[in-house]
């Protein structure tokens, strides 16, 4: 080996010497067969499904069974849990993959394929100058992932995130009020960019989302950035208000027409291309219970819990009965948060078979093959209710009025993606529209936030950071015994302990405490 040593320092010395220049020893250094091209438009395709928790990680159920479900749905009372499954947000525990899932998965998934075509068609890029839509389409993106995980976390790497190639092993934390107006910026500059006279360059036929219609790439632009204007406007009005009048200008969704709704199939086999939140509940798969929120369903149930001509027309729509034979509007029955097993028998005063007393959610919308939905319509026309109504933005065309009973036939009208049996007449939503006029059963604001929150069911992290903005619905915090807030809902994820542990920046620049009660710097 000492011998080996020496000829390979003397017979690289020889190379040196005999010719070879800087060039040619790195042409040497190249392996012919490497990729040094990708195709952008599978990237984006795959990009694509990471919003819908199923890209190229290998997990389609891993985040929303953790976080989505384990935290947001139970602690924003759609779902409860009496055991079975991860339920940190039913009763205030802690769960160390419910907290990393999003920083890992969004960063490792979507995130790193929009870092790569913005590279690539970007200066310098094997294909700068060209997939111009996809490019301004997969900042749309980027900015809808960075939201959420600025959301879960505050703080968060963002600037010097995704740098890895240039040398940016530990990425410092841009505060989050930083992180939202480049976002805005963002979304300012790629709804703007995007157009139809572009060259196509594949985009519409690897767009799963809209197929390529530049037109309504714009309206899901602006309607991003009327969410995130909006979620700013208690910290940051003159902001908010900038930005809700761009989004109006610029156009947002028209109708449900222009839902973001991902496609999902049952093949080619379990772990790729189904919808991550079915595989999630099924009871062989993740195995998450599909019990509803006694806050929720009393809350269908209208005013008057003992008859159905007030119930919301969503009712029987969500629950798809008690045991899968009960479907008596009447008899629905949601289960209480915080309790388990033994405080149910308690308070029914009775050995409690949970599958025979509880509602659960509808299988119809629990299929392996149904879209995943990203963002509707419905949310667009409340918070352009709540703009009007707090007077923040201009250009808003129509009443408060006008723009929630839009907000609320569109939210009742949305589900037939999932079945087509799951309809709402309009003459029910004109029923429920008079039994609960707005701004009279309730205060304007307050209806138009519980009817977010409804709105929300399945999309339940979004549901979260309305709650915490705004305060609505008024719920009631459970206090089960060892929890660890003090029996406070959560308004926050803590880091992953690899984060905590391996990015120095961690300690100067992270949101401290890292506490599930330490509020986000919009949250107030």
């Amino acid at each position: 080996m000492k011998n080996l040593k020496k000829y390979i320092k003397y017979g690289l010395a020889v190379v040196l010497v005999t010719g070879c220049d800087t060039k040619q020893l790195h042409d040497l250094n190249i392996n012919p067969q490497a990729l040094n091209e990708v195709d952008l438009n599978f990237i984006f395709t795959s990009t694509e499904l990471a919003i819908a928790s199923n890209g190229t990680t290998g997990d389609n159920r891993y985040i929303d069974w953790r976080t989505n479900i384990g935290m947001c749905a139970y602690a924003i009372q759609q779902l409860a849990n009496s055991g079975g499954g991860i339920a940190p947000g039913d009763k205030y525990q802690s769960n160390a993959e419910t907290n990393a899932a999003p920083f890992e998965f969004t960063y490792n998934d979507q995130l790193k394929n929009v870092a790569e075509i913005l590279k690539q068609s970007g200066p310098g890029g094997f294909a700068e100058g060209k997939y111009k839509n996809m490019r301004e389409a997969a900042r749309i993106i980027r900015a809808f992932s960075f939201a959420r995980l600025t959301d879960f976390y505050g703080n968060i790497p963002y600037s010097e995130a995704n740098k890895g190639i240039e040398g940016i092993f530990f990425p410092k934390y841009d505060t989050q009020d930083v992180v939202y107006a480049d976002l805005l910026k963002e979304l300012d500059e790629a709804s703007a960019a995007l157009s139809a006279s572009n060259p196509d360059e594949g985009f519409k036929a690897a767009d799963f989302i809209y197929n390529g219609d530049i037109a309504k790439w714009k309206k899901w632009g602006y309607s991003l950035m009327l969410r995130l204007a909006m979620r700013i406007s208690n910290v940051d009005p003159a902001k908010a208000a900038t930005y809700v009048t761009k989004a109006a200008a610029g156009g947002v969704f028209a109708s449900n027409a222009d839902n973001v709704w991902v496609k999902m199939s049952d093949g080619p086999n379990e772990w790729t291309n189904q919808n991550g939140i079915s595989r999630a509940f099924d009871p062989g798969d993740g195995g998450q219970p599909t019990y509803l929120s006694a806050t929720l369903v009393n809350f269908l149930k209208g005013t008057n819990q003992g008859v159905a001509t007030d119930d919301d027309p969503r009712l029987m729509i969500i629950s798809g009965g008690i045991n899968g034979t009960i479907v008596d509007p009447l008899k629905q029955k949601g289960m209480p948060n915080g309790y388990d097993q033994a405080m149910l028998d308690k308070l029914e005063g009775k050995t409690v078979d949970v599958a025979k007393t509880y509602s659960r959610i509808n299988t119809k919308m629990l299929q392996d093959s149904d879209p995943y939905m990203i963002m509707n319509y419905g949310e667009v026309e409340f918070l352009l209710a709540e703009a009007i109504e707090r007077k923040i933005g201009t250009g808003i065309a129509g009443t408060a009025k006008s723009h929630y009973d839009a907000g609320v036939k569109a939210s009742m009208q949305m589900y037939t993606p999932f079945d087509a049996t799951l309809t709402v007449a309009d003459a029910a939503v004109a029923k429920y529209l008079t039994t609960y006029p707005y701004g009279v059963t309730k205060p304007a604001l307050e209806m138009i936030g519980e009817q977010m929150w409804v709105n929300k069911f399945f999309n339940w992290w979004e549901a979260w950071s309305d709650w915490r903005r705004t305060g609505y619905p008024k719920l009631t915090p459970t206090n089960y015994p060892g929890n660890v807030t003090g029996g406070v809902i959560p308004v926050r994820l803590r880091y992953p302990t690899n984060e905590v542990a391996g990015n120095p920046n961690y300690q100067t620049g992270a949101t401290l405490p890292d506490d599930f009660t330490t509020k986000v710097w919009w949250d107030k």
